[in-house]
């Protein structure tokens, strides 16, 4: 029989880790929202019998990893939500994992020629392709822009879906069968400007993640390829390496 590694009880956690968890417990069961103010390093060190040095220790770790933030002359509060990119699934699923409640806005949707996307999508030059752009919301703020794009005769009446109420992940699955797999991205560093800019109510010049997808089927097949624009402020990229 294979022992599972035993995980450490509360009592073996250095002090510093057990302020990140009464912390992080806090801001998950909504006790502590976005911009509320967590406590000075000394009172936190008062609360938890620590010094202030291990209570400094605490916050610089939450603050790294982009769950509290501090600001000069007012103190260290509970920073607004971010999504982290390490799993293929939906905005949606994506969305309700991290306890936020999604929507999208259909902006518009188009059926054109553009021999560039379909040699993306693997079609033959000249097919007819269904492109659509969403602006997606989290907790009612402007999270991201995207476009999508797909084959017209790969998915017949997709341009009739109702985009703006259910995922692209949902549309492929349960309309169209599909097991979707795995996806190639690429992702890149964009920035901000007009229409964008307005859109997801971010200043001109802003910094965005651009994200290139080209998703796949299990019988490793291309079903769609997007391109999405993303908050910065609102997402960051979760890599696992090996050696």
């Amino acid at each position: 029989m294979i022992k599972q590694p035993r995980r450490p009880r509360t009592a073996e956690l250095p002090a510093y880790q057990k302020i990140q968890r009464a912390l992080l417990k806090q801001i998950e069961s909504g006790a502590l929202n976005p911009g509320d103010p967590i406590g000075s390093e000394r009172e936190l060190a008062k609360r938890f019998g620590v010094s202030l040095m291990t209570s400094r220790h605490a916050l610089s770790a939450l603050e790294r990893e982009g769950f509290v933030v501090r600001r000069a002359g007012a103190g260290t509060f509970v920073a607004p939500p971010r999504i982290h990119f390490n799993k293929l699934v939906s905005f949606t699923e994506h969305m309700r994992s991290r306890g936020f409640v999604a929507r999208s806005r259909l902006l518009s949707t188009t059926t054109a020629t553009d021999d560039e996307i379909a040699a993306r999508l693997s079609i033959p030059p000249g097919s007819p392709i269904f492109k659509f752009d969403r602006l997606r919301f989290a907790a009612d703020e402007p999270f991201a822009f995207e476009t999508c794009c797909l084959s017209e005769v790969q998915f017949p009446g997709i341009q009739d879906r109702p985009f703006d109420r259910k995922s692209l992940f949902d549309v492929l699955e349960h309309d169209y069968a599909v097991k979707l797999a795995y996806a190639d991205e690429e992702v890149d560093a964009s920035s901000a400007e007009g229409r964008t800019a307005e859109l997801l109510k971010v200043p001109r010049g802003a910094p965005l993640l651009r994200l290139r997808q080209i998703l796949y089927s299990t019988a490793g097949q291309v079903i769609a390829y997007s391109i999405g624009l993303y908050r910065s402020d609102r997402h960051s990229l979760v890599i696992r390496r090996f050696r």
